[in-house]
């Protein structure tokens, strides 16, 4: 059924009504936006151009690093440009492309998350069959089924959405256009609509949150096996992988995985999987990680290091 509406745009009520709230948080988002583009690609060029991206980790952070800035890319110009005019709004067809964007390159991230703890997994569990595991046809099919399991969450999300009635107030109480603001505003009853969602994309997040932890946890509990100095380089990598999981999921199965009731508090951990946690990332995936640094010095600073440079 095609979905019936009368409006062309929506208004967008942003983070907060303060203009000086409004200005100090242009400033930070500014920030922290060009320290998110600067970090990921200093990554994604850095193992691009280095003997690293042949090992299945490093060739999955690349991806990882890419998708951290197409993700935050569908939502983070939008918003800080939006801070500095006083009316907020964003077409019907650019938001309902930024829903599904968000959601896909979202999802692919989510996917790719899981198939670097299955490589961590293989490399600490199954340590003399590692290499034939993760070989790379495998790591590109792990990387091919990402893409299909985003679209497959994306696609639903984005036809629920585009059938949704629109013909009353257009206000959304956000910085960006996602599926519950959106059942908030159309003019029919969408309480079953929102109980789908929850059903769909929230269980998703819970389900692979779940794999997730249950692979750290049998690594974790490998690691017994291993010696101090195994143990140390083990945990300097998968403690990395837990941290960025933690951060991504904490906010996402608190929005998603609950009654389709909307919070003001709502706009504050979207924050955390739209803008700090994809910024944190690359100085997360680096700050311990000596193979990484290593890379990143060949790469970019060569004749300040002319030995490693030709190693």
């Amino acid at each position: 059924m095609k979905s019936q509406r009368n409006i062309s745009e929506f208004i967008l009520l942003g983070l907060s009504f303060n203009q000086s709230i409004q200005i100090f948080c242009f400033s930070l988002f500014l920030y922290c936006y060009v320290a998110l583009l600067a970090g990921n690609l200093l990554i994604l060029v850095s193992i691009r151009l280095s003997p690293l991206i042949h090992q299945p980790m490093y060739y999955f952070l690349s991806h990882l690093s890419t998708m951290d800035i197409c993700y935050t890319s569908t939502v983070t110009p939008k918003l800080i440009a939006d801070l500095l005019v006083e009316r907020k709004t964003i077409s019907y067809s650019n938001c309902m492309l930024q829903l599904f964007t968000m959601h896909f390159f979202g999802g692919v991230e989510i996917f790719i998350l899981t198939a670097m703890a299955f490589d961590r997994y293989a490399a600490i569990c199954k340590p003399l069959h590692y290499v034939v595991i993760m070989n790379r046809t495998r790591c590109h099919l792990l990387v091919l089924a990402a893409w299909a399991g985003a679209a497959v969450h994306a696609f639903p999300l984005f036809s629920t959405a585009v059938s949704l009635p629109f013909c009353g107030p257009n206000e959304i109480d956000h910085y960006f256009c996602d599926i519950f603001p959106l059942l908030k505003v159309a003019c029919t009853d969408t309480y079953i609509t929102g109980v789908l969602v929850i059903a769909f994309s929230g269980m998703v997040a819970l389900g692979v949150f779940i794999v997730l932890f249950v692979s750290y946890g049998i690594i974790l509990f490998t690691l017994r096996n291993l010696s101090a100095e195994g143990r140390r380089k083990a945990l300097s990598t998968c403690w990395s992988h837990i941290t960025v999981v933690i951060l991504c999921f904490g906010p996402v199965i608190f929005i998603y995985l609950r009654p389709p009731i909307t919070f003001s508090e709502d706009k504050i951990f979207a924050l955390f999987y739209t803008i700090i946690a994809p910024m944190l990332n690359p100085l997360i995936y680096t700050l311990r990680n000596s193979e990484m640094k290593k890379a990143m010095r060949k790469v970019w600073s060569p004749s300040l290091f002319p030995k490693e440079a030709q190693s």
